[in-house]
Formats: structure tokens, sequence, C-alpha cells
């Protein structure tokens, strides 16, 4: 049975590992190096440190997925907007668990008065489209051959999800 739960210091190895593999191995990710786990951990810290969530499925005692959401752009006037990220490892992937991720994460953002969550998919990615689309996100912006990863150019799907948000925002 996959639990989904708030991620823990002692998960960032299982969470570097699915990070990594999907940077090696596929387009989810534009980067080309794995990350070392003293980053993945600045990341899980930084997370923590300005009030981001970190999801994790776990099954069986191991972690199988995480899911988290932060800044989309720095400036100031973008902080009602959030840029989400669902990671599933390669074995447990057609399980239903970047599903059960997704949700925590909606719930969280707008718990915290988020007004959009903004997902970068690799266009070739249908699975993570059709997931995002089962949650009420909408394609916003396709950019053609913007990254370049395994000796092709990639083009990168924007979708949307539009919340309530803060009934009064604020400036500053």
């Amino acid at each position: 049975m996959v639990i989904i739960r708030p991620a823990r210091e002692s998960d960032i190895p299982a969470l570097s590992e699915i990070y990594n593999h999907i940077i090696l191995n596929t387009t989810a990710v534009y980067q080309y190096v794995a990350q070392t786990l003293e980053m993945r951990r600045a990341w899980y810290d930084t997370k923590m440190k300005d009030g981001y969530p970190v999801f994790v499925a776990e099954e069986d005692g191991k972690v199988v997925g995480f899911s988290s959401y932060g800044p989309f752009r720095a400036w100031a006037a973008y902080k009602y907007t959030v840029e989400n990220s669902v990671y599933v490892a390669a074995d447990q992937r057609g399980k239903g668990i970047g599903r059960m991720l997704m949700q925590p994460v909606i719930d969280e953002a707008r718990a915290r008065g988020i007004h959009a969550i903004v997902a970068g998919i690799d266009a070739s990615n249908d699975a993570s489209v059709r997931l995002h689309e089962q949650f009420g996100f909408r394609e916003v912006a396709h950019f053609k051959e913007v990254g370049f990863k395994f000796g092709r150019w990639l083009d990168l799907k924007f979708l949307e999800l539009l919340l309530e948000g803060p009934e009064r925002p604020v400036d500053g």
C-alpha cells in the first residue's frame, strides 16, 4: 500500500536516487549531470527554510516518488505563482503514484493562498501532460526547441492551474 506523507531529511538519499535516474535517462529534467547527495540536501534544506512542501510516496518503507512546488520566478510580483514537480521511480510508473502525489501539492498551494501553479513539461512526456490535465491544468505555452538533450532538440510545454488565490493579494 502506498502512503503519501511529508518528506523527512532521512528521505534525501531516495529522493536523490529517483531524481538522478530521471536526469540521466529521461527528458523530464533538462539537466545533463546527476546531482550529488549534498546538492539534493541543499535543495531539501532550501525548500524547508522557504516553507515549500515536499511530499513522498512510500510503499513498504521505500520512497517510490516525490512531489513539491517552489518559486516560479524570483521577482516579487510572482509570489502567488509556483512551479510544481512530480517524480516517480522508474519501476513504479504507471501505477497511479503521480496522481497520488499531485493532490497534496495542489491542496497545500490552495491552503497557502497560491493563485497559479505552473508545470514545465517536456512536450514528448505525454504521461505527465495527461496527469496534469486530469487535475485541471491547461496548456498555456509550447516553446519549440528550447532544450537539447540526448542529441535532439526538445520542446517545452507550460501548463497552468488557476486556484482561487488570496482573497486580498498584498503588494510588497
